[in-house]
C-alpha cells in the first residue's frame, strides 16, 4: 500500500467515528494535515495522473496522456517540468488563490519540478481575462510589492525553497518586431477572438486594444521559452494555455499538457467567484478565529467543493462524509467545524485550529449574547448618524466596504437583536435600511416591536459577527 493509501485508511476510520468529539477531530486534523507534506513519489504514473485530475477541471489532451508523460520522464530519470504564471496584481491574497498552489505542492511531492513564472513583462500589459475594460498596467514598483505579499501569504501551501523563479521579461523584452510578425502570420486572428469577453466587449462597443489581443501570444511564448511539460492555470485561462500548446508545436517542441483548476465560489453562496471586491472571500492574512468563523458561515452545499479545493482529502473520504450527511449520522455543523479546522491547521497549525474551534463553540453555543466576553461595541451617540452599512464597514470592519454590507442585508444576513429577560427578539434589516442612519433604523425597529432602548440589550448582527450597541 502507498503512503497515501495508509493515511486514507487511518483517516477513514476516524471519519466513521463521532465528529462532534474534540479528541476525534484533533486526531483527524493531525492525520489529514500531515498529508500536505507527504512524500507521493511511491505513486505510479497512473495514480499520480488520476490524483491531479481528481482536483482539476480539465486535463488536456487527457489523463492518459498525462500518465504517459509522467512515465516518459520517469524512465529518463527526471520529473515533469511544470509552470504556473503569476501576474502580480494584488497585495491581498485569499483562499481562492491557494488552489493552484496546492496542486503544485502535490506535483512537487510527486518528484516533479516547478517553475513559478513572474509575469513582470505581461503585468505591464494587463491580463484581460474576464474584464469588461482594459486594465491599467502595473509599474515595476507595483509588481515587486505585490509579489512579495503574494509569496508570504501563500507560503503555508507551497514550498518555495524547492521552486525555480523566472521572469518573462528575460525573453519577451528583447523579442524583435520581425520575430513577432513572423509568429503572428501563423496565428489566425479568429483564434484570438474566440474569447467570450473579447466578443462581448466588441459587441458593446467597449473597445479592445492590440496589447490585449497579444496577451495570449505573450503567455504562449513563456511556455516556448521554458519548454514546459505542463502548464497550470484557472479554468478561465484555458484559451491562453492552449495558445502555449500551439506556439510550442509551431516551434517544433513537444506541446505542453494543460491542467485547469476550478474557480472557487465565494463564501456568501450567491454563486459569484471568491473576490475581495464582492466581500465573499477569506484572506490568507486573516486571524485563525476569523478564518474559522467565516467558514462556519458558509452554506452547507459549499462544504464538499471546499474540501475538494483546499484539503488533501481524497474522493473516497469526501464521499464517505457525504453519505453520512445523507443518512443523518453526521450533522452538517460538525463537518463544517472539521473543514474550518482543516484551513486553520494549514495556515496556523493544529493547536491554533483546536483553539479556534473551542472559541467558536464557547461563543455560539451560548443562549445569551450577554454571556459572551469581549464583544465589539458601537456607541450610537457617536455613530448613530452614520448608515448601518458604514458602521459595519468602517467602524466595526465587519465588511470590507459599505456595498459588501448591503449585499449581506440583501441576503437576509443582517439583523437587529434585542435581548430581554424573556429571551431574544430579532428583526431582519433590509438593504434599504442598511443605507439609512443607524439610530433611525434602531428606533424604527424597536418601535415596531413595541420595545424601547431600555427594554434590554441591543445587538447588531451581520452573518456570524455580533456587536453590542451602546448609547441608544
Amino acid at each position: 500500500m502507498t503512503r497515501l493509501g495508509e493515511s486514507v485508511a487511518r483517516a477513514s476510520a476516524l471519519l466513521t467515528a463521532d465528529l462532534s468529539s474534540d479528541q476525534t477531530v484533533e486526531k483527524l486534523l493531525e492525520e489529514t494535515g500531515s498529508r500536505r507534506y507527504l512524500d507521493l513519489t511511491d505513486l505510479s504514473a497512473k495514480e499520480q495522473a488520476e490524483l491531479i485530475a481528481a482536483r482539476a477541471v480539465e486535463v488536456l489532451p487527457g489523463v492518459d496522456q498525462l500518465a504517459e508523460r509522467i512515465e516518459e520522464r520517469r524512465t529518463a530519470g527526471r520529473g515533469l517540468s511544470l509552470k504556473l504564471g503569476i501576474d502580480p496584481t494584488a497585495t491581498d491574497v485569499h483562499l481562492g488563490h491557494a488552489v493552484p498552489m496546492i496542486a503544485l505542492s502535490r506535483f512537487q511531492r510527486m518528484g516533479h519540478d516547478v517553475t513559478l513564472l513572474i509575469g513582470d513583462f505581461t503585468a505591464k500589459i494587463g491580463d484581460p481575462t474576464g474584464r469588461t475594460a482594459e486594465r491599467p498596467p502595473l509599474t515595476d514598483d507595483d509588481i515587486a510589492r505585490n509579489l512579495a505579499g503574494y509569496r508570504d501569504q501563500v507560503r503555508p501551501f507551497f514550498d518555495f525553497e524547492k521552486v525555480s523563479f523566472r521572469q518573462n521579461s528575460e525573453w519577451l523584452a528583447p523579442y524583435t518586431f520581425p520575430e513577432l510578425l513572423g509568429l503572428l502570420a501563423q496565428v489566425p486572428a479568429s483564434q484570438l477572438l474566440q474569447r467570450d469577453d473579447f466578443r462581448n466587449r466588441l459587441a458593446e462597443g467597449s473597445g479592445l486594444t492590440m496589447s490585449e489581443l497579444l496577451y495570449p501570444i505573450a503567455q504562449g511564448l513563456d511556455s516556448v521559452a521554458l519548454e514546459c511539460d505542463i502548464e497550470l492555470g484557472g479554468a478561465d485561462q484555458l484559451l491562453n494555455l492552449q495558445m502555449g500548446r500551439k506556439l510550442m508545436e509551431l516551434r517544433g517542441q513537444q506541446p505542453q499538457l494543460v491542467v485547469t483548476m476550478p474557480l472557487i465560489e465565494g463564501t456568501d453562496g450567491t454563486g459569484a467567484k471568491m473576490s475581495k471586491s464582492k466581500g465573499n472571500y477569506i484572506a490568507l492574512s486573516a486571524t485563525a478565529e476569523d478564518v474559522f468563523g467565516k467558514i462556519m458561515s458558509i452554506p452547507d452545499r459549499l462544504m464538499a467543493p471546499y474540501l475538494r479545493a483546499w484539503t488533501e482529502w481524497t474522493d473516497s473520504e469526501i464521499d464517505l462524509v457525504k453519505g453520512r450527511l445523507e443518512d443523518r449520522s453526521l450533522h452538517p455543523m460538525d463537518l463544517k467545524k472539521v473543514l474550518a479546522g482543516e484551513m486553520v491547521t494549514a495556515l496556523y497549525g493544529l493547536p491554533a485550529a483546536m483553539s479556534a474551534r473551542a472559541g467558536f463553540v464557547a461563543q455560539f453555543s451560548k443562549k445569551s449574547f450577554t454571556d459572551v466576553e469581549a464583544l465589539p461595541e458601537v456607541d450610537a451617540a457617536e455613530h448613530g448618524a452614520e448608515s448601518v452599512a458604514t458602521v459595519l464597514s468602517k467602524v466595526l470592519q465587519f465588511q470590507p466596504s459599505a456595498s459588501a454590507a448591503r449585499r449581506v442585508a440583501k441576503q437576509n444576513g443582517l439583523r437587529l437583536v434585542v435581548e430581554t429577560e424573556g429571551g431574544q427578539e430579532s428583526a431582519v434589516l433590509t438593504e434599504a435600511q442598511a443605507v439609512r442612519p443607524l439610530a433611525e433604523v434602531v428606533a424604527e425597529v424597536l418601535a415596531g416591536a413595541g420595545l424601547t432602548a431600555d427594554s434590554g440589550s441591543v445587538y447588531l448582527k451581520a452573518g456570524r459577527k455580533i456587536a453590542r450597541l451602546r448609547g441608544l
